[in-house]
């Protein structure tokens, strides 16, 4: 079963989740935006998700985590939590 651990930040536009992304390519660390801006309780810290298996999240987020590259920041990624920036951290 394939594995990964991934952090994301949660917002409810595509326009700040786009904004987000460009500050991180801008040098801000992914950890501190999500601290600020995330809606996902994870946001408390640095949106860490921790290890989960792949089919655990909803199919739009499963489906990036699996296939982007281990260190990219992914997104805008809409599910029906809203706009999400993904970095999987690792996937084994």
């Amino acid at each position: 079963m394939a594995l990964a651990k991934a952090r994301h930040i949660l917002v409810d536009s595509e326009d700040k989740c786009n904004e987000l992304k460009d500050r991180i390519a801008n040098g801000e660390k992914f950890e501190d935006l999500a601290s600020e801006y995330s809606a996902c309780p994870s946001g408390k810290s640095g949106g860490d998700l921790g290890e989960f298996s792949q089919g655990q999240m909803v199919p739009e987020f499963d489906k990036v985590v699996f296939s982007a590259d281990v260190g990219s920041v992914e997104g805008p990624v809409k599910t029906q939590f809203g706009y999400h920036l993904i970095e999987v951290t690792n996937r084994g």
